[in-house]
């Protein structure tokens, strides 16, 4: 195997105060209602710096008796707390007061989530905190904004000399049960959070068990901006205990989830008792598509950086690369030469381009699927070096070429810097290779003709299309999938929606 990657890996001491005041208690608890607690059992698990193996922190590993502890305080909340009641404009304001406190933390926000997650602190800084800080500015927005309809009926058996008056209320559904990986934690746990809340929901929140760091700190911000005690509880702890007892809760009204296919399914049959609502923001395997006269110098770096941000570890990464084939193998060596320029290190090393897998057994699973592309016949075209680092987190950025549509590494999510590559001759052969598949959460499409851009776009089955892009968010853009990539969106007004009934009322007056 090709082991072209560059890593160095030294000390980085914590910089910011905020983080090393934060760090410096590293017994964590959990929110439940305004107290800080103790899982009941007493049990705890292990927070580790990805990049190293060394021990952050620890935090309550909650499970059932837990999660029914915050269930019936959110319930509480909700049915006779301020929040449902209170002035939609005043949700507003304190949904804007979170987002400036995330702001004016936004460094040690960042820090922590480098040092929990792995990824470059560029990234979190730049990019994933800023996200987090938009989601709730954009709900704030939203919170003013729930509107509901007249509706003039079509009924004839009205009382002679009345008539009808009907419309509908915008009500929210209550309780929400969110659930929430391990990749991208605050900005996921935001896109969750601001809009529940916004609608007048209360909420239970189980993050990531190896991410649970910033989303403790984000609690105490909230307490902090003035949102009601109980309105938002965290419990930490596994996903098959804490985060099933969750999904499977009868006085929970909504599950929130983001996550792998394998999981969404196991929350839709946990949600079957009360037949609780459920969005879900699954797997994928996403297509990147490039037409002869895409724009190279933008084409290339592009593809690259679909697949091998945050180390692959995206729900939308750009996974399978299929290439016309009159540019085929200039692409894969741009790509290639991309992968084996990228400095692989400590997040908080500043020329870090690539951080960690988020743990070790990550790591050792993308690892696999490496071994199983090169032994089912794909090529190695760059990276291939596995189980690096002290903790054996790091994997090299990896391009497989010579690879068959029946193949492991095409067909299932993998959810590391791994990307293989096909050419094709005709756009219409793109679009059938794109959707063969069980997945359909996004694409991008490269290409100079407006024509074809649009026409690709719109016979590729996935909930976002990216035209000369890739991985482009904002909270005003819906995302989601199809097929087996979930249902519902997160982002954007409909995310509202999520988290909303609507009540018909019909009056005789």
């Amino acid at each position: 195997m090709s082991t072209d990657t560059t890593m160095t890996l030294g000390e980085w001491p914590v910089q910011t105060e905020g983080a090393r005041r934060f760090l410096a208690t590293p017994d964590r608890r959990m929110l439940i209602g305004a107290e800080w607690v103790d899982a009941l059992s007493g049990d705890r698990l292990e927070t580790l710096n990805p990049a190293t193996g060394e021990l952050l922190a620890t935090i309550p590993a909650g499970d059932a008796a837990d999660v029914d502890r915050a269930v019936a305080i959110a319930r509480e909340a909700f049915e006779q707390g301020p929040w449902r009641s209170m002035l939609p404009a005043e949700r507003a304001r304190l949904l804007w007061k979170v987002a400036d406190l995330i702001e004016a933390h936004l460094d040690e926000l960042a820090e922590l989530e480098t040092l929990d997650q792995g990824k470059p602190l560029w990234v979190a800084k730049y990019a994933e905190i800023p996200g987090a800080i938009e989601q709730f500015r954009y709900f704030a927005g939203a919170a003013t904004k729930l509107e509901g309809s007249t509706i003039d009926p079509s009924i004839n058996y009205q009382p002679p000399g009345k008539k009808l008056f009907a419309y509908t209320r915008k009500e929210p559904i209550g309780v929400v049960g969110a659930i929430v990986p391990w990749n991208s934690p605050l900005v996921l746990t935001a896109m969750k959070i601001a809009p529940a809340l916004a609608a007048g929901c209360t909420m239970v929140l189980k993050p990531a068990e190896d991410t649970s760091l910033t989303a403790l700190r984000l609690a105490e911000l909230m307490l902090e901006a003035g949102i009601p005690p109980g309105v938002l509880n965290v419990v930490t702890g596994l996903g098959e205990k804490a985060g099933a007892a969750l999904a499977a809760h009868p006085d929970v009204n909504k599950v929130a989830f983001t996550g792998s296919t394998e999981v969404g399914k196991l929350i839709l049959g946990a949600a079957r008792g009360n037949l609780k609502k459920v969005t879900l923001e699954l797997g994928g395997k996403s297509p990147v598509i490039v037409l002869n006269d895409a724009d190279l110098e933008h084409a290339i770096p592009g593809a690259a950086n679909a697949i091998f941000f945050n180390a692959g570890q995206v729900c939308v990464a750009g996974s399978r690369l299929y290439v016309q084939r009159k540019i085929f193998d200039q692409v894969i060596e741009g790509v290639a030469a991309q992968a084996k320029s990228i400095k692989l290190g400590h997040g908080l090393d500043p020329s870090t381009q690539m951080g960690p897998l988020v743990s070790r057994k990550q790591a050792e699973r993308v690892a696999g699927y490496i071994r199983a592309g090169a032994a089912e016949g794909a090529q190695i075209m760059s990276g291939g070096a596995e189980g690096l680092g002290p903790a054996g987190t790091f994997i090299a950025p990896t391009l497989l070429s010579g690879v068959r549509p029946d193949m492991t590494v095409v067909r299932e999510e993998i959810f590391g810097p791994v990307v293989v590559a096909t050419p094709f001759d005709e756009p219409e052969e793109a679009v059938a290779l794109a959707n063969d598949t069980e997945y359909g959460l996004a694409a991008s499409v490269w290409t100079e003709s407006l024509s074809s851009a649009h026409r690709l776009a719109a016979d590729i089955k996935a909930g976002t299309v990216w035209i000369n892009s890739h991985s482009m968010y904002d909270a005003s853009l819906p995302i989601g999938g199809v097929k087996q990539s979930g249902w519902g969106r997160d982002s954007g007004h409909q995310a509202v929606d999520n988290y909303l009934e609507t009540k018909t009322v019909c009056a005789v007056i």
